[in-house]
């Protein structure tokens, strides 16, 4: 199991005037100099590259000797920033391979060298030579809202100046038995205007290579329009895409068993999902005893995304981490993706800074050497849930012993408790004839019910009482209907024997 750690793992006119490289290099790229660049030469650079033999890229030795603290006393210098608001990453430990980095326009490119003088450090630090990667500022601030770093992730801070989880080009046998991680190894920043950019990058990986463009603004949220195209250079058993990693340590329903003295610890508590017959999916994301692999069907799926949804500071009390502020990511297909399924990846973690939780899109068709294949979806990274419609959603989940309160337990059984909002269920009353439709899947339900929850505007509350059957968990299918007409998202659920 690989384990990767969020914490391990036209150029400025001001900048220009005191930098004389970039002003050259701003002057070579205007007036014809650099290398030709355009899309579909990336895309046939990619396409050459499949065809030869993969190289894995090779850390810088210099890059061991400096861990976290010491790449936290190297900055690159502020008056050098590149193209209006681009400041490469030193190397260290936990990113010890080096990208290459261009500056675009008038459709040329100019390679940005590494120079020692190009970062300031302290305490006698000596940075190693090359660029991790690079980050995006806020115009007129210390603060960045977009950052390429390791592999082929990639973060925004969305729309509260906040980062979270991550997203990748690509994932390749995640949950198998080996996982591959391609790399964006070379990069091409063009400034497009309004603070925005335009993000080339090269990906090779050993079983495929790719050609990316990020059309990167921050109106408030940030939003990204992908094309990728990948090129195979052999058979993928599964291939991920728009994958996004995030971080679920515990929450209410876990806290007991943490120890930890904040309520809730997490990046994102849920996967939506929006299925191309319109049905909206909520699934709660968990800490598993033991790696978790989940599969949803979802054919031409309109948008999928891990979210955070509890955005109630008193529910985290981090007043360092501001997990309420955490920012949703959300992936909206462009065009027919076809037949496929989303899936979600989890294993255990005992701590924060590992991101334990994958989800992709994976293609249903088998994937052979030599073929193409593209994608474009628009990335949203930002605090509004873009998977809510006009029906009611969840809005909290508990499990306990089944059975009355206050009597005893149900032997072998689970209760659940789902509370619902939403403006569709406004003026609905017990006599309404709203029930919950409930689908189990390895188990047996006993017995349920559903009504609105006193002195709560628009809240139902679901109980119901589970008997999961074997050794697997049983899987529910929950949500409110009245009549024929759905009222409410669907709640899916695994339900553990306690």
């Amino acid at each position: 199991m690989t384990i990767i750690s969020r914490r391990d793992a036209m150029l400025a006119g001001g900048a220009a005037a005191l930098w004389p490289a970039i002003a050259t290099a701003q002057r070579r790229a205007g007036e014809g100099g650099g290398a030709a660049f355009s899309w579909e030469l990336l895309q046939q650079r990619a396409q050459a590259l499949a065809g030869q033999p993969y190289r894995a890229p090779q850390p810088v030795a210099a890059a061991a000797a400096l861990d976290y603290d010491a790449v936290g006393g190297i900055r690159y210098r502020p008056d050098r920033t590149l193209a209006g608001g681009v400041r490469p990453f030193p190397l260290g430990k936990y990113a010890p391979v080096p990208v290459t980095l261009n500056v675009v326009a008038n459709g040329r490119a100019v390679r940005v060298d590494y120079r020692a003088d190009l970062f300031e450090t302290k305490r006698g630090v000596t940075p190693a030579p090359g660029f991790a990667g690079f980050r995006v500022m806020e115009p007129g601030r210390e603060s960045d809202w977009l950052a390429f770093m390791g592999a082929s992730y990639f973060r925004s801070a969305g729309s509260q100046d906040q980062y979270g989880l991550s997203a990748r080009g690509v994932a390749i046998d995640t949950g198998l038995e080996k996982e591959q991680f391609p790399t964006f190894t070379e990069f091409w920043i063009e400034p497009i205007g309004d603070g925005g950019y335009t993000i080339y990058a090269l990906l090779d990986g050993e079983s495929l290579t790719g050609a990316y463009r990020f059309v990167s603004r921050h109106p408030g949220a940030v939003v990204q329009d992908v094309s990728s195209v990948l090129f195979l250079r052999r058979p993928v058993a599964r291939l991920g895409i728009a994958p996004a990693t995030s971080m679920f340590w515990y929450d209410d329903r876990g806290h007991a068993t943490a120890k930890d003295w904040r309520p809730e610890i997490h990046d994102s508590d849920g996967l939506a999902i929006w299925s191309a017959g319109g049905e909206h999916v909520w699934r709660p994301l968990r800490n598993p005893a033991q790696p978790t692999t989940d599969s949803f069907a979802a054919d031409d799926v309109r948008g999928f995304g891990l979210l955070q949804r509890d955005r109630d500071f008193d529910h985290y009390q981090d007043d360092g981490a501001f997990y309420d502020r955490r920012p949703n990511l959300w992936v909206q297909p462009k065009g027919d993706w076809g037949a496929g399924r989303v899936m979600l990846y989890a294993f255990p973690t005992a701590g924060e800074t590992t991101d334990n939780v994958v989800c992709f899109w994976t293609p249903a068709a088998p994937l052979a050497a030599g073929q193409r294949l593209a994608y474009d979806y628009r990335l949203t990274w930002g605090s509004q849930d873009p998977s809510l419609d006009r029906s009611a959603h969840v809005v909290a989940t508990w499990t306990g012993s089944a059975g009355r309160p206050g009597g005893e337990a149900i032997a072998g059984a689970v209760k659940l408790v789902a509370d619902f909002v939403g403006d569709g269920l406004a003026g609905l009353t017990r006599d309404s004839g709203v029930r919950a439709d409930i689908g189990i899947a390895r188990g047996k339900l006993l017995e349920s019910a559903a009504y609105p929850v006193v002195g709560q505007r628009n809240r139902w509350r679901v109980t119901a009482d589970i008997a999961p059957e074997g050794d697997a968990p049983a899987d529910v299918r929950l949500f409110l209907k009245r009549g024929t007409t759905a009222l409410s998202e669907t709640l899916l659920m695994p339900l553990y024997r306690t």
